[in-house]
């Protein structure tokens, strides 16, 4: 049970690989209109179900804590995420906003009945260190002016992060309710690209189906899948695993011609393969004793 349910939430790091493809397939459209329409679009299957079967709508019903906790995790990392580009270089923002796969295993300590190890920390590190060298790959160069910028990636990372470990402790609570979440973060993005962006339309179809494509699977179905992973699964192994997401994200730019391949790609995958395996370690190689 525990094995599948990592497994599923492994799903959404695939998809979440896709998701900078199918952002640059999708046009100009500013973040957080696309935010607001991927996010409706990832809303519909939910409605959907709710509408074939309305006794799934108690699920909505939730204490305050988890409204605010799902909210607050899929909004509010969208928000600091984009702050960080918007005030520092995206190189820079992009490698301390990845910090947060770290700080879910390191903070899986303080889960009940989670143990960490040494070798937890270990892939979660090698992990870091081959993302290190797909983003940082021409150079970093960290400037006191791109404070604010930093200081929102790092808060990014600490709430995806915190948004993952709490809802470990919401393991009651139906998978169904990340429809809401969902609902609520297309309206928040929606008035913040009132208030602070200009519109603008996909161009043609393809756009469109990229646009559709990021509501249906990384901003979307991603996130039913990676709810239902740290609530039933092994989540440090999830967290060491998600290191996978840039690296398989630049080799899709690379298939598609949005980039080229390098020697550090090479080395990247070594890295964040090996920390995956290191982290899995009991997941993989543990064997079961012999019946007396």
């Amino acid at each position: 049970m525990k094995t599948r349910a990592t497994l599923i939430g492994f799903t959404a790091i695939l998809m979440w690989s896709i998701l900078a493809l199918m952002t640059a397939a999708s046009g100009t459209m500013p973040p957080f209109q696309l935010s607001a329409i991927a996010f409706a679009i990832g809303s519909l299957p939910g409605i959907a179900l709710f509408i074939a079967r309305p006794e799934r709508l108690q699920a909505l019903r939730q204490p305050a804590k988890v409204w605010i906790t799902g909210v607050a995790g899929l909004f509010g990392y969208h928000f600091l995420y984009f702050t960080a580009l918007r005030n520092a270089p995206a190189v820079e923002a992009g490698l301390i906003a990845y910090l947060w796969p770290l700080f879910i295993v390191v903070g899986s300590a303080l889960l009940p009945g989670e143990k960490l190890r040494w070798y937890h920390v270990a892939g979660a590190l090698t992990g870091l260190a081959g993302t290190a060298l797909i983003i940082a790959d021409k150079g970093v160069a960290f400037d006191p002016a791109f404070t604010l910028g930093y200081l929102a990636a790092f808060l990014c990372a600490f709430t995806w992060a915190g948004y993952s470990l709490i809802s470990r402790r919401f393991e009651a609570v139906s998978t169904d309710v990340v429809t809401g979440f969902c609902l609520a973060t297309s309206i928040l993005s929606l008035l913040c690209h009132l208030g602070l962006e200009t519109t603008v339309w996909p161009q043609d179809v393809s756009q469109w189906v990229a646009v559709i494509g990021l509501g249906l699977l990384p901003v979307g179905l991603a996130f039913y899948t990676w709810d239902y992973g740290v609530k039933n699964g092994d989540i440090q192994i999830l967290g060491a695993s998600s290191y996978a997401a840039p690296l398989l994200s630049t080799l899709n730019l690379i298939i598609f011609g949005f980039g080229e391949f390098r020697a550090t790609i090479g080395l990247a995958c070594v890295l964040i393969t090996g920390g995956a395996v290191l982290a899995a370690r009991d997941m993989l190689f543990s064997r079961k004793k012999a019946p007396n």
